[in-house]
């Protein structure tokens, strides 16, 4: 079947899928979410601004 080199080879391809695997779920449900949400906040806090220089101007 596999010699023992072929099998920590075979074990070192999962593991790096695995972890590439989990790695793209995190990012995709938590930090690219996480990245978005807090850019709009900063976006709307800015044009609030603008609107309050605007209208004491």
């Amino acid at each position: 079947m596999f010699e023992f080199d072929q099998y920590l080879g075979f074990l070192a391809f999962l593991t790096i899928l695995t972890i590439g695997f989990w790695l793209m779920i995190f990012l995709l449900t938590f930090v690219i979410p996480y990245w978005i949400g807090g850019s709009l906040i900063e976006r709307v806090k800015e044009i609030m601004e603008e609107k309050k220089a605007n209208k004491n101007a």
